[in-house]
């Protein structure tokens, strides 16, 4: 649907209500596109902080890049 400014701003409250359902609409001013009214995206969920949980891992053991060297070296021979 496209509206011309002067008209919205009299609508506001409809062309919100028509939004929520669903519906994009296109403000004009002299029959130019101007705006555009669409309904907002779902909340994305974002991922957790994983701050806490990296502190928590303790590494034991060698280095992966020292066992693979020594493996290299035992295939060499």
């Amino acid at each position: 649907m496209q509206i011309k400014v002067k008209d919205a701003r009299s609508k506001l409250s409809s062309l919100l209500d028509r939004v929520e359902k669903g519906e994009e609409i296109i403000i004009t001013r002299r029959g130019k596109k101007v705006a555009r009214l669409v309904p907002q995206r779902a909340m994305v969920k974002r991922l957790p902080v994983l701050t806490n949980f990296r502190s928590s891992i303790h590494i034991s053991g060698e280095p992966l890049s020292t066992i693979v060297m020594h493996a290299r070296k035992e295939e060499r021979y």
